[in-house]
């Protein structure tokens, strides 16, 4: 049986074991590439590609360092990475930014996760959350609240002094916070029920973080605010004047996400295949 794919560029559907498109002319490497960079800027997409790429992140840390994983009955620590692992992937915090200059680390952070639970529950609210964002403010807009908002409250965790920290709530928060105000702003049923449902998120995030320890609340509220702050920019009326700028600034989250990555999965190889 012969599958069929995509063309990125025309649109068509073409035999998958083309390895050129007979209407458009665009030939491989240039399909993967094309299709991948249309899953990031699609809506329906963009979500998936998200938890993989934090998923992927996440095995990385585990089998960079294997003598260092946590195995232990603590469903908390269970699968835990080892902290070298961590930091030299891109973990922020007070130390690796202040003491190592790691200023990187404020987007790499966003995709390093603690354990198998950590990475669970926050790909779930990821997976819950970040649908109706990407939905209500499209893929380019959703780019932007989401490295916006985990950068900056990764930096106001910083500033407070939180030595260690990684994980993709600020990012998630600001979805939230983001959610809230569009709820806010939409009004309506519709919108009551988005802000309602968004706002019990609010509450069981923060009672969780002062009832167990370790959770990173600083983390949590800058990405909250930074989101609302994010949403109120942007606005999210799909037939925006700033459609182009916002593709722009969306692109530019991406790639630095990408790059920062790379950099720090390209430190932590270095750095365990000499130690």
């Amino acid at each position: 049986m012969t599958h069929a794919k995509l063309c990125p560029k025309c649109r068509k559907l073409i035999s998958n074991d083309e390895s050129k498109c007979p209407y458009c002319g665009t030939t491989y490497p240039h399909f993967f590439l094309k299709q991948f960079f249309l899953k990031l800027c699609n809506s329906d997409d963009v979500i998936s590609v998200l938890i993989m790429l934090n998923v992927l992140m996440f095995g990385i840390s585990v089998c960079l360092d294997l003598s260092k994983i946590g195995l232990d009955i603590n469903p908390l620590a269970f699968l835990s990475p080892g902290s070298e692992a961590l930091f030299f992937l891109g973990a922020s915090g007070s130390i690796p930014i202040y003491n190592y200059g790691h200023w990187w680390s404020l987007l790499t952070a966003n995709y390093l996760h603690g354990g198998l639970l950590h990475i669970f529950f926050n790909m779930m609210a990821l997976n819950q959350v970040g649908t109706l964002i990407a939905r209500e403010f499209g893929a380019y807009r959703f780019w932007i609240i989401y490295t916006g908002s985990g950068v900056l409250g990764f930096l106001l965790s910083v500033i407070m002094n939180v030595t260690f920290t990684i994980g993709a709530s600020a990012a998630i928060c600001g979805l939230i916070g983001a959610g809230c105000y569009f709820g806010k702003s939409q009004g309506g049923e519709y919108g009551q029920a988005v802000y309602r449902d968004l706002s019990g998120w609010i509450i069981g995030l923060f009672l969780f973080g002062f009832l167990v320890s370790g959770i990173n609340n600083w983390g949590h509220a800058g990405g909250l605010l930074s989101g609302i702050l994010i949403a109120w920019l942007l606005g999210y009326d799909v037939q925006s004047k700033y459609q182009k700028r916002h593709r722009v600034f969306a692109i530019i989250c991406i790639l630095c996400t990408f790059l920062s990555l790379v950099w720090g999965l390209g430190f932590a190889v270095y750095y365990f295949s000499i130690s």
